[in-house]
């Protein structure tokens, strides 16, 4: 099944309340909750990331051998993606399909209509591993890192041609709270050296963002996935992609997406922003065009952990 559920606008307008920010190739998003995240809101996402997820549950079930909707008692009931994942899991990913959700609901740097045609979460390896692990034996609970390359990767597609003219990749994380020193680790790496001189790695976002490929992986996965599942329908787009991934071809445009998700700081005055709003610090070199997305809530934990419990819950 490819990704076919649209943004539920209506349900982001009444939860969240943004501020945007416009200045040449750079544009800041700053979202705040100003309802709370009850069983409505649960509900109302739910049809979103269930639609996000169900490539990777339909390849990740049938590589451990189990069904696609078990019943809870059936064997390898206790497997099912994406809810059987350590919290941490869930969170990253949490984070990744809000950044896709917001990049399809809201009107971004340079003003392009965005498409996600499939999340790329099949891709992740060590979660399949896991399944299958955990399918077996119900004790092999432990962490699972995190997935490799580009967090999500949209497409800009001419809507009369059907070629793909640019694209947007992502990075998106979620932290518990939200503080300015937590900020400054995720952007710029944790600190080392030793006391009296320590000194930011230089490994975070920032570095991540301009060290980013014209033509990354994420875009050859894509397009694998389109392929596979839906070639007819994105004839055109495959093709476009497909000279644009050749060695030495002229670059599709590319995007950049930072997207920031996390729990209100106990002393974060509201409107308060942690990253640049009017134009983008020394520290991102790309010279590509630039969108930073801050979205912060209130008992996102809480959240998280009651919308993966919801996903094909017998329904």
């Amino acid at each position: 099944m490819m990704h076919d559920c649209p943004a539920p606008q209506a349900l982001l307008a009444s939860w969240l309340q943004g501020a945007a920010n416009n200045n040449g190739d750079y544009g800041h998003i700053l979202f705040e909750q100003v309802a709370p995240s009850d069983d409505a809101l649960v509900a109302g996402l739910r049809p979103y990331f269930e639609s996000a997820h169900l490539d990777a549950r339909e390849v990740f079930h049938r590589a451990a051998r189990i069904d696609l909707h078990p019943d809870a008692a059936a064997p390898g009931g206790n497997a099912r993606y994406p809810n059987c994942l350590p919290p941490s899991a869930k969170k990253g990913l949490f984070g990744e399909v809000m950044a896709g959700l917001l990049t399809e609901a809201y009107q971004f740097i340079g003003g392009h209509r965005w498409t996600i045609p499939v999340f790329l979460f099949r891709f992740h390896v060590e979660v399949g591993a896991y399944l299958f692990d955990l399918a077996r034996d119900a004790a092999r609970v432990r962490e699972v890192s995190g997935r490799h390359g580009n967090d999500f990767i949209a497409l800009g597609i001419d809507p009369a041609t059907r070629e793909v003219v640019r694209f947007i990749a992502g990075e998106a994380k979620w932290r518990a709270t939200l503080t300015p020193s937590t900020m400054d680790e995720l952007m710029h790496g944790e600190w080392t050296g030793p006391p009296g001189a320590r000194v930011r790695k230089g490994d975070g976002i920032w570095n991540e963002m301009n060290r980013g490929l014209a033509a990354p992986q994420g875009l050859e996965q894509l397009n694998t996935l389109l392929c596979e599942k839906a070639r007819e329908d994105y004839a055109e787009a495959i093709v476009s992609l497909d000279r644009a991934l050749l060695l030495g071809a002229a670059a599709l445009p590319r995007t950049d997406l930072i997207f920031i998700a996390g729990n209100k700081a106990a002393r974060r005055a509201p409107g308060q922003s942690y990253l640049p709003t009017n134009a983008p610090p020394m520290d991102y070199t790309a010279g590509r065009p630039l969108q930073v997305v801050e979205l912060v809530v209130e008992g996102g934990v809480d959240l998280i952990e009651r919308l993966y419990a919801s996903l094909w819950d017998g329904r």
